[in-house]
């Protein structure tokens, strides 16, 4: 008996400090969603999606996560209505310690979610909205590429459509640089060095690099954001 107690006591203490480490809590609703599971994931290694936790759906709507979370970085709430689902809907985020609230439909997973309690996600739906915008653009530019097809000559044409396009691309890697610097106090700083940057010069990137507070480049994106400019040298 004093055997049982003394292991039922060791699992309760790891319990309860595995639960105390666990800073970052997800909970929301999916209006609509009756069935199905849900899914909390991350990458590591920029390559491989791992499932945090997962949480079978019956009945409700509501649901909750929980996981320790060191430094802030994106994770993903993916929905698998049933077995035969391989669409698996995602909606990324980008998760602090706190609380985080999402909240959403069934039909329109991704397009109505709703995130709160993470100042980065804040900013990056705001660059999200600009970049939409210059995407946008080159859609519509390439619309007009097609429909003009036969009115101009084809190397003026082709010639034309690299300028135009090349103006929109300059000016949305400007926005995205610029809106680095301004926010270097945020991780979402050094997430776009890392994946929005891709085609701009090293020294730009040094810039960038040196701009950003301390605590930044210790973080999980800013240290990555280092390890490739030194893979620039």
């Amino acid at each position: 008996m004093r055997r049982f107690l003394k292991y039922f006591l060791l699992f309760f203490f790891f319990k309860c400090s595995n639960d105390l480490d666990k800073n970052l809590n997800i909970s929301g609703s999916i209006k609509g969603l009756r069935k199905g599971k849900l899914y909390l994931q991350k990458y590591i290694n920029d390559t491989i999606l791992i499932d945090i936790d997962s949480l079978k759906i019956e009945g409700v709507e509501d649901f909750e996560f929980n996981d320790s979370l060191d430094q802030a970085q994106f994770y993903f709430l993916t929905l698998k209505k049933d077995e035969s689902d391989t669409t698996m809907n995602k909606i990324p985020f980008f998760a602090e310690s706190g609380e985080i609230k999402i909240n959403t439909r069934l039909n329109t997973f991704l397009s109505s979610a709703r995130i709160e309690g993470s100042d980065n996600q804040i900013l990056w739906e705001e660059y999200l909205t600009v970049i939409r915008k210059f995407n946008n653009q080159n859609i519509d530019l390439v619309k007009k590429y097609l429909e003009k097809k036969g009115e101009f000559d084809t190397d003026k044409r082709n010639q034309l459509f690299e300028r135009k396009s090349n103006l929109i691309n300059r000016k949305k890697t400007l926005y995205s640089l610029n809106f680095a610097m301004n926010n270097s106090g945020k991780e979402i700083s050094a997430y776009i060095g890392l994946y929005e940057l891709n085609n701009i010069s090293k020294k730009y990137l040094d810039s960038l690099y040196s701009r950003l507070e301390t605590k930044i480049k210790n973080s999980f994106y800013g240290n990555k954001l280092k390890k490739k400019l030194e893979s620039l040298n």
